[in-house]
């Protein structure tokens, strides 16, 4: 069935202006003002609201074994709640121990995806080892449609590589056009850290922070952009969260490292004394890198409006409080990391961004939706609202007024990290390729209509 959405404001990252859209089977045909409503057509009124192109998260971890326990979300559950979320493409981490091989961890995600997404998506490859048959196996899974790569300078012995495997890996990456992502954080300091926190019977959420401060954090950027800049391999920063960080990434920009910034909604919103509460309250919050003093947040906002940092996602990463937790009750290096944000982001980009003069509309799409788009290979299938493009879009209405609560959210979590937290405005319609997916702030799409995008290198 083919769509035309009337009367509404379209906003993409460098335009914004009244028209119609025509979307005719999976792809938009027509943009105009006062188009004649096609035969046959849903029509939709998007009188006083905006029209922004599907949103994007470039990093979710929708399946994750992790630290003893799984991510509590599915690929239905999870892509569901991106779509309420007004989010229509996904970046999964595809994130394989050290104990598997990169074709099972390629695999395995595939098994948990394939015909279970509501949303399309694609994976960034972890790199969590590299030997020949890592190197041929990545190929393989290049070929196959997947263009970027997830490291991990942190988590030593689970994910984490060594310095020769991170020198081989982006030699690897810069040959075959792809842009590597890395977690930065330098994982010797961490270990130790922990250790002398433990031993001094220092084991509560809070010390979580304590473990990895912004100094453990920036000096893994700066690990990371020295070999960048030996290999000439385009590097992205994933969930950086405090300015010592940011200002090696800059400093290596400077000297002309192709290097991307991503930073994460909860960064931008929430600080560290929210992982300090008593009574394990703490632990909803404990992330890595961990909560920051706020006084990182105007940095942030600051880098976001100028261009100096190019992304905003989740790390969505659900678990539970009442069962997973608490592992970590009497040991904080125990606790699950992640929090559970997939669903909220756009919302609370807009309203404490977007309301607030923090980003103009133009920005708040740029960083949401075009530049993952754009980085990763989607440009400009995704990311944009043009003719020949995917008919994502987020019909958005500003007149909207509601809270953040677990109790009505779509993620398969027991609690939120915003509870109680005032929305001003949401999606009241989202298609996926021209399919209705959400009227209202329910889904209403296909279960299994999500597909795997595969990308071609783009980063030579």
């Amino acid at each position: 069935m083919s769509l035309f959405i009337k009367n509404g404001e379209i906003v993409t990252a460098t335009e914004r202006y009244i028209a119609d859209i025509y979307c005719e089977g999976e792809t938009i045909s027509a943009i105009g003002r006062n188009l004649p409503a096609p035969t046959g057509a849903e029509i939709i009124d998007a009188t006083g609201k905006y029209i922004f192109p599907g949103f994007i998260d470039p990093h979710t971890h929708i399946y994750l074994p992790f630290m003893g326990t799984y991510s509590k979300d599915t690929y239905t559950t999870g892509t569901q709640a991106a779509l309420v979320g007004g989010t229509t493409t996904i970046f999964d981490m595809c994130c394989p121990s050290r104990a598997m091989s990169a074709k099972e961890g390629f695999d395995t995600w595939n098994t948990q995806s394939d015909g279970k997404a509501c949303c399309d998506y694609s994976y960034h490859m972890g790199v969590t080892k590299f030997d020949d048959a890592s190197a041929n196996q990545l190929r393989a899974i290049v070929a196959a449609g997947v263009s970027s790569f997830k490291i991990f300078l942190a988590y030593k012995g689970a994910f984490g590589i060594d310095d020769t495997e991170l020198y081989r890996t982006l030699k690897l990456a810069k040959e075959l056009g792809v842009i590597v992502t890395a977690h930065c954080e330098n994982e010797t300091l961490i270990a130790e850290r922990q250790k002398e926190l433990l031993a001094a019977g220092k084991t509560d959420p809070a010390q979580h922070h304590e473990s990895r401060p912004p100094l453990v954090e920036a000096e893994g950027v700066h690990h990371l952009m020295t070999f960048a800049e030996l290999t000439g391999t385009s590097v992205y920063i994933v969930h950086l969260s405090c300015e010592e960080a940011l200002k090696n990434a800059v400093d290596a920009r400077l000297r002309g490292v192709d290097v991307s910034v991503e930073t994460l909604i909860q960064y931008l919103l929430i600080d560290k004394t929210y992982a300090e509460k008593t009574d394990l309250e703490g632990a909803k919050f404990v992330m890595s890198p961990p909560l920051r003093d706020a006084r990182n947040q105007p940095v942030l906002w600051n880098a976001l409006r100028t261009g100096l940092i190019q992304t905003v996602a989740t790390d969505h990463a659900p678990f539970d409080f009442k069962d997973q937790k608490p592992m970590g009750a009497a040991d904080f290096t125990k606790i699950p990391n992640g929090i559970p944000a997939l669903e909220d982001r756009i919302n609370l980009l807009y309203t404490y961004g977007v309301k607030t003069g923090r980003l103009d509309l133009n920005t708040f799409v740029n960083v949401a939706s075009t530049q993952a788009a754009k980085l990763f290979g989607l440009f400009p299938r995704k990311g944009c609202i043009q003719i020949g493009a995917d008919a994502d879009l987020v019909i958005y209405d500003p007149a909207y007024r509601g809270k953040i609560s677990a109790a009505t959210q779509t993620m398969n979590v027991d609690y939120s990290g915003f509870e109680g937290w005032p929305i001003e405005g949401r999606p009241s319609v989202v298609t996926v390729r021209g399919e209705v997916a959400v009227r209202g702030g329910k889904f209403t799409g296909t279960i299994g209509r999500g597909q795997f995008l595969k990308r071609a290198p783009n980063h030579f």
